[in-house]
């Protein structure tokens, strides 16, 4: 079994019109390979190098980081991952050399007002799961190298003499898969810097619900199961986190690990999460007469029952988050009622002319007012249909 975010939604995350100002221009970053990691053996599921893109900060910004985790969904089975190790989701050698960096990791200073000239490092994902496995399989023919944590303490050791050891501040992001590897480096990225540096993480589209599907199987909780014991995930897993609970693997979901992270956090998330409602409220395996495939295709074609069961999963995931809304006097918020996946990378969610809001707060605004303390930064949105800035991935 193999959960990637379906082609239709990268099709028309890339095809999306660019409804920002005319002065914003594509910015191509280098890929760099981590030469280095082949010794500890962090590299890709095929055995290649890891890789991140670096494009480096100036004037202000020329001693404070930002870096985002590359997503693209997971792989919990030997046939899922080696099919993945083909593709660039699995091997850098299959990987565009070239990145386009805009939206929260543009260099423009209208686009990004916050973060234009910080260093920006976009870590790309080649381990398939979310950064955090340390196994290898071996059979006669193949070698599957699960390395994602090394991979990632590969990239921060790269990083470290290029600056960012001597950081002033810091942000952790991360969207889809990427935005879940937040919540398991946070606290670790924050020990590698200086005592006095302003270190905080942003999720984006990476709260990820442990929530039963629509025929009330636990489809996504036996995904994360497998995943975990294949690619020997939980040793990497919160310790605290792994002690308390009875499935010490169930610390795979942000839910259960949020509320260990000391490091200040931002979640960024749609209460209608495309993928999510895709995958793990209505797998193809709980829908196999296709009751809901014109609802999928089109929130308006939806029957009144199967909006209640859509409203009812953006309760489940506020009910999860109420803690943390509650409790968290650092942390903040963005939940819109959207049916979108990652909004904080493409330039027209982030921060645009038409760029979706909460009270009139764009996703820059609001994340800029939290990193920067201007303002207290925890928003939430009314419920399906009531939001008319939205740029949804369906219809």
């Amino acid at each position: 079994m193999n959960i990637l975010v379906p082609l239709a939604f990268l099709c028309l995350a890339a095809l999306a019109p660019w409804r920002v100002r005319s002065q914003e221009q594509r910015l191509l970053v280098n890929m760099t390979l981590v030469h280095k990691a082949r010794a500890s053996g962090a590299l890709c599921l095929d055995g290649s190098l890891p890789a991140y893109h670096l494009h480096r900060g100036f004037g202000a910004g020329k001693d404070n980081w930002l870096l985002q985790f590359e997503g693209g969904g997971w792989c919990n089975d030997l046939r899922s991952c080696f099919e993945r190790a083909k593709t660039r989701r699995g091997s850098t050698r299959y990987m565009t050399k070239l990145e386009v960096f805009s939206g929260i990791l543009s260099n423009n200073a209208t686009l990004n007002p916050d973060f234009y000239n910080w260093n920006r490092v976009k870590l790309r994902y080649c381990d398939g799961a979310s950064f955090t496995g340390d196994a290898v399989f071996t059979n006669k023919t193949t070698t599957l190298h699960f390395k994602g944590q090394k991979i990632w303490e590969a990239i921060i050791d790269d990083l470290l003499p290029q600056g960012l050891g001597k950081a002033r501040k810091a942000l952790l992001s991360g969207c889809s898969a990427g935005g879940l590897a937040t919540f398991h480096h946070c606290d670790r990225f924050a020990k590698h810097l200086p005592t006095n540096a302003s270190v905080k993480c942003l999720s984006d589209a990476g709260f990820f619900l442990d929530e039963r599907d629509i025929s009330l199987n636990h489809t996504m909780r036996f995904f994360v199961k497998s995943l975990v014991q294949l690619q020997g995930v939980e040793q990497n897993l919160n310790r605290n986190c792994t002690r308390e609970l009875y499935f010490p693997d169930l610390c795979f979901f942000p839910q259960y690990a949020l509320k260990y992270i000391s490091t200040p956090y931002f979640i960024l998330n749609s209460a209608y999460d495309v993928y999510q409602f895709h995958h793990i409220l209505v797998p193809t395996s709980a829908d196999l007469h296709g009751h809901w495939n014109r609802c999928k295709l089109n929130p308006t074609a939806c029957t009144a029952d199967q909006i209640d069961t859509l409203q009812g999963f953006r309760l489940d995931m506020l009910g999860a988050l109420n803690p943390f809304y509650i409790n968290s006097r650092r942390g903040g918020l963005f939940i819109n009622s959207c049916f979108a996946h990652c909004q904080s990378e493409l330039q027209e969610t982030w921060f645009g002319d038409d760029s979706p809001r909460i009270n009139d707060k764009t996703i820059a605004e609001a994340v800029g007012d939290w990193y920067f303390s201007r303002n207290i930064s925890k928003e939430i949105d009314c419920a399906y249909p009531c939001d008319g800035t939205c740029h949804n991935l369906i219809p």
